[in-house]
């Protein structure tokens, strides 16, 4: 059986590789429950420490939407270039108005 694809970056996820699900719109924001889809971790990261969970749930429900956000398709451009297996910290700072935990 051939590893499922990352519909972000479009990469296939070895099973070794750390992955997760990432639901298009937040639990706290009425998703729990709701479609979900798997992603490398890297994706998922980058794409909650580019969006609040406000944003995700109003305008970034769905895979298009978040590919065509500007952040993350300049993402998807360079993680893309990277094979199934890459790890990194997510790249670029964490957006603005969210504090360190």
């Amino acid at each position: 059986m051939s590893a499922p694809i990352c519909p972000l970056c479009g990469r296939p996820i070895p099973p070794d590789v750390p992955q997760s699900l990432h639901h298009l719109v937040p639990k706290l924001r009425g998703g729990k429950g709701g479609p979900v889809v798997l992603l490398h971790q890297i994706c998922h990261s980058e794409i909650h420490a580019t969006l609040s969970e406000a944003d995700l749930a109003r305008n970034y429900s769905n895979v298009e939407a978040l590919r065509a956000h500007p952040r993350l398709e300049k993402f998807v451009a360079w993680v893309s270039k990277r094979p199934p297996g890459f790890r990194s910290r997510v790249p670029g700072g964490r957006r603005a108005g969210r504090g360190r935990r």
